[in-house]
């Protein structure tokens, strides 16, 4: 009973109203930054350029990478296919348009993450919307909602369920015992996040593009063998997009707002643009100004959906459109992307098989920063070395049950950490636009000359503070 209530409060949170919130915010962000987008290419620069004279605590790229770490996954590949077999293949384009404007809100939610970070003091950075919310509206409780909604979640979308679909994969390939596989992982883990930020974004900026590039490469493979069927493809994303009318080709047909609803959701799910996230790690990051932070970190939403899941949505529309047998509405996004990268002799299904394990494992460090950053706002430096345990034990638990209802709850919290971040972005909007225009041509490179506050009680938490 329980969990049936779980999951219909979820799935009516994750329908329209987080799609109106988030869309509706990437759409008035976009007009209030003056269209930021058109800036993504000198972004994409700015984030492999190091500016080691600003004050951080990792570089531009590592911050970059350690969000891509946790934004780049399994939605990337099954949610995809979840998408266009629930939605149709309109949905592939209402997702990319999640990601177009997503980019707007990605800058938005950084730029104040970053604008109101503070330092503790043992010279640490820490931001992110709990501070925008405190420090830039004076709304503290609302702070402390956030990131008690993050440290929690982090554990299940983040931890636990990634932990099982990186033993799903490896054990139904390869046989491998369960529990040989959750003691390596949870050893790798744990060796990884005990070296805190430093380590973590050091693997990630090895492990992203690698893993990135390995499975776009293969997304290449099969369009090149579909080729004469991609401009079929193209047009079935837009015609069915706009029309309710079935297309054939292995298509059933679904209804424009079905279309929205699917491509949306997972659009919104994957990039995470507007959750409040990536500002979490993004404010450790070395940077002169707030506006160049947020530039480098809104080229994450551009390489997740607009590039990624794109290339995944034309590879699964051109399978079902020459193999008419793939049945594009069957309703599992995890069968119908298996039978695309099977096209690939031999090492089609390696490749997907590496890419779930590898995006999941991923996704777990740069969880683990996420709640860890919340967990520290909260009650203080003293709760890491706990959080890192419990992180661990997840990793290990998560390996070895079903984790269903954890999902949906998860799923919820993620959806519902959302709107504090909303909130802050929505009313620190003239903020926003105020920084975007002071940061511009030359002036891009000024310092913020601002002093970042040391919080002499930041080790103690919000949660723990002396009246």
């Amino acid at each position: 009973m329980f969990a049936e209530i779980i999951s219909k409060i979820d799935s009516f949170l994750w329908g329209w109203p987080l799609i109106i919130a988030l869309f509706g915010t990437h759409i008035f962000m976009t007009i209030r930054t003056g269209f930021i987008q058109k800036d993504i290419f000198k972004a994409i620069k700015m984030s492999v350029t190091p500016d080691p004279d600003a004050e951080g605590d990792v570089t531009q790229f590592g911050a970059l990478t350690t969000a891509l770490s946790s934004t780049i996954g399994t939605g990337n590949i099954i949610g995809v296919g979840t998408a266009i077999a629930m939605g149709g293949p309109g949905s592939v384009l209402w997702m990319w348009l999640t990601g177009i404007f997503g980019i707007a809100t990605k800058y938005a939610e950084t730029l104040i993450g970053v604008k109101y970070r503070v330092k503790s003091e043992n010279g640490t950075m820490i931001g992110g919307a709990m501070y925008a919310l405190d420090r830039g509206l004076k709304m503290k409780w609302l702070g402390i909602v956030f990131a008690a909604l993050a440290a929690i979640c982090a554990f299940g979308i983040g931890c636990t369920v990634q932990a099982n679909a990186v033993v799903a994969n490896i054990t139904t390939n390869f046989s491998v015992p369960p529990i040989v596989i959750a003691i390596i992982l949870s050893v790798i883990v744990g060796l990884v996040i005990i070296g805190g930020i430093q380590s973590i974004t050091k693997v990630s900026e090895k492990l992203v593009p690698f893993m990135a590039a390995f499975y776009v490469i293969g997304c290449i493979v099969i369009l090149i063998m579909n080729f004469d069927v991609l401009g079929d493809a193209i047009a079935a994303i837009f015609s069915a997009a706009f029309s309710p009318k079935a297309i054939g080709g292995g298509f059933v047909g679904s209804t424009i707002a079905t279309a929205c609803r699917y491509g949306f959701a997972r659009g919104l799910f994957s990039n995470e643009s507007g959750m409040g996230s990536a500002p979490l790690v993004a404010s450790a990051a070395q940077t002169r100004n707030s506006k160049r932070q947020a530039m480098v970190s809104m080229t994450g939403t551009f390489w997740d959906t607009v590039i990624i899941c794109l290339m995944t949505g034309l590879v699964l529309v051109s399978c079902i459109i020459k193999y008419p047998a793939i049945d594009g509405l069957s309703g599992n996004g995890s069968e119908l992307t298996s039978m695309a990268f099977s096209m690939i002799p031999h090492l089609g299904l390696p490749i997907l098989i590496v890419g779930l394990i590898t995006f999941a494992f991923s996704t777990i460090l740069g969880w683990y920063y996420y709640g860890e950053r919340c967990a520290v706002y909260l009650f203080g430096e003293k709760v890491i070395l706990g959080y890192k345990i419990l992180w661990v034990a997840g990793v290990f638990l998560g390996s070895l049950v079903e984790l269903n209802l954890i999902w949906d709850i998860a799923d919820l919290l993620n959806g519902l950490m959302a709107i504090p971040n909303i909130i802050a972005v929505l009313l620190l909007s003239k903020v926003i636009a105020d920084e975007t225009k002071k940061y511009t041509g030359e002036h891009l490179m000024d310092k913020d000359e601002t002093p970042i506050p040391v919080l002499k009680n930041a080790n103690g938490g919000v949660l723990n503070k002396k009246k």
